[in-house]
């Protein structure tokens, strides 16, 4: 049998109250009308602990290149690397086993900016709450401040986080290097080695990251720690801090001036609902046809210096010829200084498009969890910390490319040059033509994935969310750890909410 708890809504015949926009300021000082189940939700204190851990491990990350690195330049100097792997065989000629270590560096380099960046959008969020201006539970955390110069989640260190996110990608882009040792029977011994400056540095910028994000948390109240939509509304609205508007049981975000209406057969777009993605797809298209453009002039380039030279399509360096620059026989401090802030420059947009697409995969996600609530199985509103962001396959997929579109940069902009007897000589920049036009290809089916994804308009007359937390509260009428959404009727009057099904 069916137990329906509905929006009390007359469909036609009710007298609108004053009307309240979705997009307006959430009141901080409001009493909500009673609703019952609201306490229920969930405040993720295992995510808490997993994040916890997260932080734990990025910091013990940082601190142990912090370690290395202090002990090469100790030992070496600012030019100095020490021997990591022995490399026999073929491999002692190769540049794959560099490769393969710098693809490792940049997918822990994942991990812990990911682990950190978890934190530091929790504390955002709430402090957005405190300020009573949060309205969707996905945010971009470097663009979106709290007010305060001082505050941890404010404009100054937010953009202290944006360029210490940018310069760990670039770090670990420069640690890995081929070194030759010479033996004792006059013969080299072939290594891969690890660069003491760049990891240092690395160490640092991570470690800051980890304690402006522990600062953000010691400066709010976390309500929940879950990164779901609806254990979030469900909090404020038990708090006090967000009130349902009535009479809004059949209108999606973006039907903010509308009454109540029929339900329609397909919904809006996350473009249409939410401003900020649409930006966001069309700066990762322009950033693709950038790179695309800068392939085109490198590889013009090349073909004016060797005319005669023949290259061969490929993932991984090899012996095609590329633009050398910023040769220099022994690095200093200068030197690595003006090369990281050289690649920081031109690797940070694509950084800061990675993060920004993470926008727009969160969205999707939360959507496609409200949209649940129509299947047979129902809205779970609580997710596992570590199935939320695999639930999305937007999101696996960023997941997956954040690494390695940072891995296919360091490929596209290598670094020349070697250890002889824990010393680099002969350094310098190489830009690869065929490198760049993968890493333009990569781009442009990320960017058309995103772009399609945002197009999609979701089927049914479900209301669209995309994770705006006044549309939440108005849509769900009574809240449960399983929650459907249906037609329900009451005599005259027809309802759509939340619907319990009990046998």
């Amino acid at each position: 049998m069916h137990a329906a708890a509905a929006l009390r809504a007359n469909a036609y015949t009710v007298i609108l109250p004053a009307y309240q926009y979705d997009l307006d300021p959430i009141l901080s000082n409001a009493t909500p009308p009673p609703r019952t189940g609201v306490q229920l939700y969930d405040r993720s204190l295992t995510s808490r602990r997993y994040a916890l851990v997260g932080l734990t491990f990025s910091s013990i990350i940082g601190c142990c290149c912090i370690a290395t690195g202090t002990v090469i330049l100790a030992t070496h100097g600012v030019s100095g690397v020490i021997p990591l792997i022995r490399l026999n065989g073929a491999m002692q000629s190769s540049t794959l086993p560099v490769e393969i270590l710098s693809l490792i560096l940049n997918l822990l380099v994942t991990i812990c900016t990911e682990s950190i960046g978890f934190i530091h959008s929790i504390s955002l969020r709430f402090a957005l709450v405190s300020e009573s201006r949060l309205h969707f539970n996905a945010n971009l955390r470097l663009l979106t401040a709290a007010r305060g110069w001082r505050n941890p989640n404010g404009v100054l260190f937010n953009s202290i986080m944006a360029v210490l996110l940018i310069i760990s990608y670039t770090c670990s882009s420069l640690i890995a290097f081929h070194n030759s040792t010479p033996t004792s029977d006059d013969s080299e011994a072939a290594s891969v080695a690890v660069a003491g400056f760049p990891i240092l540095l690395l160490g640092v910028v991570l470690l800051l990251q980890a304690v402006i994000a522990s600062s953000g948390l010691l400066a709010v109240k976390i309500l929940t720690w879950s990164s779901s939509p609806f254990d979030l509304t469900a909090a404020l609205v038990h708090h006090m801090q967000l009130t349902p508007v009535p009479f809004r049981c059949m209108l999606g975000v973006s039907e903010c001036d509308r009454g109540p209406s029929k339900p329609s057969k397909s919904q809006p777009s996350a473009k249409v609902a939410h401003a900020s993605i649409r930006k966001v797809a069309e700066f990762l298209l322009m950033l693709a046809l950038a790179y695309l453009i800068w392939g085109g002039v490198v590889s013009f380039v090349l073909r004016g210096m060797y005319p005669n030279a023949q290259y061969q399509w490929t993932l991984f360096l090899n012996n095609n010829l590329g633009f050398h620059f910023l040769d220099y026989t022994t690095p200093d401090i200068q030197w690595w200084i003006g090369v990281i802030l050289f690649l920081a420059v031109l690797q940070g947009p694509m950084t800061f498009g990675l993060h920004c697409a993470e926008l727009v995969a969160n969205v999707i996600q939360n959507e496609s969890q409200w949209r649940c609530a129509t299947g047979k199985k129902g809205l779970q509103t609580t997710t596992s910390p570590l199935k939320a962001p695999l639930a999305s396959p937007l999101g696996l997929f960023l997941l997956i490319m954040k690494p390695a579109l940072h891995w296919m940069f360091s490929l596209a902009f290598a670094l020349h040059g070697s250890g002889v007897g824990g010393t680099l000589q002969n350094i310098g920049l190489n830009m690869n033509s065929i490198q760049i036009f993968n890493l333009s290809f990569a781009l442009i089916i990320f960017s058309y994935l995103v772009y399609f994804s945002i197009m999609r308009r979701p089927r049914g007359p479900q209301p669209v969310t995309y994770g705006h937390l006044q549309t939440i509260a108005n849509l769900v009428d009574e809240w449960s750890p399983v929650m459907w959404w249906g037609y329900k009727q009451d005599g005259p009057y027809c309802h759509a909410g939340r619907v319990i099904l009990c046998s």
